[in-house]
């Protein structure tokens, strides 16, 4: 198994004893902990200066989640009971997007009291993604809004929010298509579901939420790219993170797009998400 990045730190204070090795040393680390190559030479030359006062991994642990919690950018994604209010959900395949849409069902309903959800079935291009969403929505008791295989997604949504409206909805949680045939295709068919959201929420509340894969890499800077150029993401949400997992990418993430993070998520069980905590995600980044 690799080793974690405080794994990593305590490797360094064992093998290295002049500051400037350590701290070549340490950009190299920080890279391969996905905080990426300009953030991570950033990083080391502000501790260049602090170099002197730095003669433990602690002490260096400490200076760097000091830097670190300055780039990241953390932002509340709550309900407005007021009004409906329409989550896109985004993401590419694999990273989690119709679990973590379950996950956000459960949680509003627990934290919030959230009742009469509605779940989107628009990613109608990846096979199985509409009745994996049902087999949540049944799970949880949550309607969900389909058509086959094919359809055209933005369809899919418009009727989802008119659902929900007539119903007295509060929340509708869509899922949308991860990979289509070319990057072209997939941004275009953000852009019409966009379109479509926009013309159908009035005064209701529009957030785009993003899914990364913690254990993507810098992979996960790209894809950030790609879909907050195509529709602009409003929050990310961290997925599979746990001590493992290297899941720097949410500090290159927030200190390049500066999109800031809402949820973390740290396991595979409807309730393993949680409110997205600087202090905790940087513990947990740190852990030897």
């Amino acid at each position: 198994m690799k080793k974690t990045l405080g794994e990593r730190l305590r490797d360094l204070f064992l093998g290295t004893t002049r500051n400037g090795l350590l701290l070549e040393e340490l950009e190299d680390i920080l890279v391969e902990a996905d905080i990426g190559a300009s953030l991570a030479a950033e990083l080391v030359e502000a501790l260049r200066g602090e170099s002197a006062g730095i003669e433990s991994r602690e002490a260096l642990g400490a200076a760097l989640k000091a830097l670190l919690k300055k780039y990241l950018k953390v932002e509340p994604l709550t309900v407005d009971p007021g009004r409906l209010n329409l989550f896109l959900v985004l993401g590419v395949n694999g990273v989690g997007k119709t679990t973590t849409i379950a996950k956000l069902a459960s949680f509003f309903g627990r934290t919030e009291g959230i009742a009469g959800i509605t779940l989107a079935a628009g990613d109608t291009f990846r096979a199985g993604a509409i009745e994996q969403l049902k087999v949540h929505g049944d799970r949880l008791g949550a309607r969900v809004v389909s058509q086959q295989q094919g359809s055209d997604p933005g369809a899919v949504i418009y009727d989802a929010i008119d659902s929900a409206r007539a119903r007295g909805g509060r929340l509708v949680l869509a899922d949308t298509a991860g990979r289509m045939h070319t990057k072209a295709n997939l941004v275009k068919e953000l852009e019409k579901i966009d379109k479509v959201i926009r013309s159908r929420i009035g005064d209701g509340q529009y957030r785009k939420v993003l899914v990364i894969d913690a254990t993507t890499g810098q992979n996960g800077l790209r894809q950030a790219e790609i879909f907050n150029e195509a529709v602009g993401v409003s929050s990310g949400i961290l997925a599979k993170y746990d001590s493992a997992a290297k899941g720097g990418i949410a500090v290159s993430i927030s200190k390049t797009l500066g999109i800031p993070f809402s949820f973390l998520g740290r396991g595979e069980k409807v309730d393993d998400l949680e409110v997205f905590d600087p202090d905790r995600y940087l513990d947990t980044l740190f852990e030897a």
